[in-house]
């Protein structure tokens, strides 16, 4: 809601969200998205093109791409524009994803998060998103989506499933058909 000051111009809310228009944080775990450990450039293009097929993109939407430093070329040259963060090891992407999630002020600058992956561990992240009125989008591939992400997000989207069918199975709201 606007608030008018002196001369008649509107004045936004003190709240940090009112200084941002809506839009939408787009963190991917490209491994896991592709579910393989070093995907190739073709993979990435590939879950890429899935990915855009599902989600349109905003014009001020914020790509950030996790991967290990195996998979970082083939990442930015399969999914250019994005902001690239890098670990290996065990759960290397999701630790720099939620990095980005906990540390960078994302229920104030962003009022749609979707989280490109299936792992357990975004599941307290969402559920935190959620209750500070972000809408929360999972994007996975369908055997690899953890319960317990599923139920704190607002909706799934599978890569590797048609819509009707994830419809019926309650992963996407009636409304979308």
């Amino acid at each position: 809601m606007l608030r008018m000051i002196s001369g008649g111009k509107p004045c936004r809310p003190a709240g940090a969200r009112g200084r941002f228009p809506a839009r939408r944080l787009h963190l991917v775990d490209i491994e896991n998205l592709s579910g393989a450990a070093i995907p190739s450039l073709g993979l990435i293009r590939e879950v890429r093109g899935l990915y855009a097929g599902r989600l349109a993109f905003g014009a001020v939407d914020q790509v950030v791409i996790a991967s290990s430093h195996l998979t970082l070329l083939n990442a930015a040259l399969g999914w250019p524009h994005a902001r690239y963060r890098v670990r290996s090891g065990p759960d290397g992407a999701d630790l720099e994803l939620l990095d980005v999630l906990w540390h960078e002020n994302v229920a104030a600058r962003f009022t749609h998060v979707t989280i490109g992956s299936g792992d357990g561990a975004f599941a307290r992240a969402a559920a935190s998103l959620g209750a500070a009125g972000v809408r929360v989008t999972v994007v996975s591939r369908r055997r690899s989506l953890s319960a317990r992400l599923a139920l704190a997000a607002h909706e799934v989207i599978f890569l590797d499933a048609d819509e009707p069918a994830a419809r019926a199975a309650g992963y996407l709201p009636a409304e979308a058909a």
